[in-house]
């Protein structure tokens, strides 16, 4: 398998994370999607998005979209059920992760890190209480239960997980969260747990015309 992703991305980091905790062996092609990678017609052939990550199997079919990939890389173990309802929980989790946390934690972590908002700035603030309203959601449910799906630790925890590890870098205080803050240590101590997503680099700059953001 081949994987091309970028080391600050969450939507990248979490396919790793998948991979190390599964023991499969990868390749890895680092993606610098700020600076043109994506931006070539190379690259748009395996991703027509543009987006990362990709993950390329054996055959040469390329996966995209993060969740999509955790999925097939976690059919027939225990981090995806087969029984319906256990499987719908969990792919609640994955869509609302694509639907709510990444407009707002992840999008508001690259725009302050990248400088194109300042944390006062209005939109900011918009994306800052979206966040906290997404904490406040996992905060409630995590008050009930040891992960997001019940039992076991499912490939749901390892995609929330993603971004909400480090909301820090959005400006969003977990230590006001104890149930989710909690939570993050147990996904922490599960077999095979690694942690490489990398800070976004302070001289990333949006709007240059070098990536799909601007």
């Amino acid at each position: 398998m081949r994987l091309y992703d970028y080391p600050s991305s969450g939507n990248c980091y979490k396919v790793r994370l998948l991979l190390a905790q599964l023991g499969v062996d990868y390749e890895r092609v680092n993606v610098d999607i700020f600076n043109g990678d994506t931006l070539t017609e190379e690259f748009a052939a395996l991703s027509p998005s543009r987006t990362t990550p990709v993950l390329e199997i054996d055959g040469g079919e390329a996966l995209l979209e993060s969740n999509a990939i955790l999925a097939y890389l976690a059919e027939g173990t225990e981090l995806l059920p087969d029984e319906l309802i256990a499987r719908a929980q969990v792919m609640r989790w994955l869509f609302y992760e694509q639907a709510e946390i990444v407009p707002s934690i992840a999008s508001l972590r690259m725009r302050l890190s990248a400088g194109a908002l300042t944390p006062d700035h209005r939109a900011a603030e918009r994306m800052r209480q979206a966040g906290a309203a997404c904490l406040d959601v996992l905060e409630q449910h995590l008050s009930e239960r040891d992960f997001l799906a019940g039992e076991p630790y499912t490939i749901a925890d390892i995609a929330v997980y993603a971004y909400v590890h480090v909301a820090g870098e959005a400006g969003l205080e977990l230590s006001d969260y104890p149930a989710v803050s909690a939570w993050i240590e147990r996904v922490e101590a599960t077999p095979g747990h690694v942690d490489d997503l990398q800070p976004i680099p302070p001289d990333t700059r949006l709007g240059m015309g070098r990536s799909i953001y601007g």
